[in-house]
């Protein structure tokens, strides 16, 4: 395949391992993705849900490294952990939970408005809110360049624009 390395794409290749083991390139990073052992794969990297949860897990505590460090306030984001389950009797029935771990002392009020700006990171919204996807075939032109994460976490913690006002006290 033909990679315009310009664009802000993520490719995934089979290797000559397993069933399921991918070589991956993401921004510039390598790793393996993989399926479990219990679902048929060698276990050597995360599964296509592991990713994405992980995307979250770091769209999350990116947002609220911003926020924080916008606001000048002495908190810090220790780390950032999402799960995600299927259940049937949840509408939709993919769930992930994201805990989030501060250090030192968090007032009440920092507390709940960083829970509130952690409902507002890209990935969250793209979770909430869906996406298109559209296919094509390798050999077809590829889209034009994309929005990058900073610019969208910029753009929800711009004065008077997205979700996150600045001008708010506390």
């Amino acid at each position: 395949m033909k990679i315009d390395h310009r664009l802000d794409e993520a490719i995934a290749e089979k290797t000559a391992e397993g069933r399921f083991q991918l070589a991956v390139s993401a921004g510039g990073a390598q790793f393996v993705a993989d399926e479990p052992v219990a679902a048929g794969g060698l276990g050597s990297g995360p599964s296509p849900y592991q990713l994405l949860a992980s995307a979250l897990a770091a769209c999350t505590t990116m947002t609220l490294l911003l926020y924080i460090e916008r606001k000048g306030w002495d908190v810090k984001v220790r780390c950032t952990a999402v799960g995600h389950r299927r259940d049937e009797a949840c509408d939709p029935p993919d769930v992930f939970t994201r805990r989030i771990e501060f250090e030192g002392k968090v007032e009440p009020a920092q507390r709940s408005r960083l829970l509130e700006i952690a409902d507002r990171c890209p990935m969250h919204r793209t979770l909430m809110k869906g996406a298109s996807v559209v296919t094509t075939e390798a050999d077809m032109p590829t889209a034009a360049l994309a929005t990058s994460h900073m610019a969208d976490m910029e753009a929800l913690i711009a004065v008077g624009r997205g979700s996150f006002d600045f001008t708010e006290t506390a």
